[in-house]
């Protein structure tokens, strides 16, 4: 397993909390995937020093399709997880798992339906095609669609990440994620889908969670205050402002990773507001409200995706919502 170390001196205005003057505290942060753009404020954090000037030598450990960072979140052998979305932490209420989402980078989920041009005006036009679903995305989300919208079981097709079927089916749309398919569709079918972002028609959860286990929080606060703090930091000057360092560590983590689709990604992070809207605009980056979270809960208890639990205690608003880092916009 590969970890991107901290390379870079902290610059001299960001202020350190009163921990920080004593010692370097070294922390690892597993991702949920390859090193790609929509990680890109946690890379910016280590590349221009955000995290040590806070006190934290922070060591990131890229997720993979063998890897599975949220385990060792459990067993102790890391100290900090981006988590998937609330679905993920209502299940670990669920099974008693006392893992807590502490901020929320993504405020909307970027899951996608492309369709082929013209085929579909609105979310609910997406009823009159063929859609390929994968199993994950049909036991959560098309749950929902079909609760909310009338979508129907038939009209499902299962998708094994090859865009094939969709490229020869015009009448056919398809599950993606944003900076995905989307491009992947662009060169390889030569024509530019239309995008439906699930969020947008009331699929209403955080996505790119920080998860940090519940035993942290209440014996090291302040770390867990310096870590977020300094994310959201990361995440304004890597949508806002100089981010080739944070790319470079990005494509040295993954070297399939290329210039054209981070610049692809970060376009379409900031067009579709997934970071930066909503509440962030009063609240800052990494905000988690009760409504919000209280909103998704009932949508997929209705839906049948997920039972009765106690779902504030799966995330907490105390290290958020504070205004952090909105000067570097």
């Amino acid at each position: 397993m590969k970890f991107t170390a901290l390379a870079c001196a902290a610059a001299g205005t960001l202020a350190a909390p009163a921990f920080a003057e004593s010692h370097m505290t070294e922390v690892a942060f597993g991702t949920n995937w390859l090193a790609q753009a929509e990680h890109g404020g946690f890379y910016q954090s280590v590349a221009d020093g955000t995290y040590e000037a806070c006190g934290l030598k922070v060591s990131i450990l890229p997720g993979g399709p063998q890897v599975n960072n949220r385990a060792l979140l459990l067993a102790g052998r890391i100290d900090y997880h981006m988590g998937g979305d609330l679905l993920q932490a209502f299940n670990a209420v669920q099974e008693g798992i006392p893992v807590v989402s502490v901020a929320a980078i993504f405020q909307k989920h970027p899951q996608v339906i492309v369709t082929h041009p013209g085929k579909a005006e609105t979310f609910e036009d997406l009823k009159a095609l063929d859609l390929l679903i994968g199993d994950n995305g049909y036991q959560s989300y098309y749950q929902w669609m079909m609760a909310a919208y009338g979508f129907t079981p038939e009209q499902r097709q299962p998708y094994t990440f090859n865009p094939g079927p969709f490229l020869a089916n015009e009448n056919a749309g398809m599950q993606g994620y944003l900076s995905s398919e989307p491009y992947l569709v662009e060169k390889e079918g030569g024509f530019t889908p239309d995008v439906f972002l699930i969020a947008d028609a009331g699929y209403s959860t955080y996505a790119t969670t920080i998860e940090v286990m519940a035993d942290t929080i209440a014996k090291k606060p302040d770390e867990v205050s310096c870590f977020v703090d300094a994310s959201i930091k990361g995440w304004y000057t890597y949508l806002y402002g100089d981010n080739v360092a944070a790319n470079e560590l990005i494509k040295a983590d993954n070297p399939e990773m290329t210039d054209d689709k981070i610049a692809f990604a970060i376009e379409k992070m900031k067009e579709n507001g997934i970071v930066d809207s909503g509440d962030t605009l009063e609240a800052g980056i990494g905000v988690i409200t009760d409504e919000k979270v209280g909103d998704f809960y009932a949508k997929m208890v209705e839906a049948g995706v997920i039972g009765e639990v106690d779902w504030q205690s799966a995330y907490t608003t105390e290290f958020v919502g504070k205004g952090v880092g909105m000067d570097l916009k």
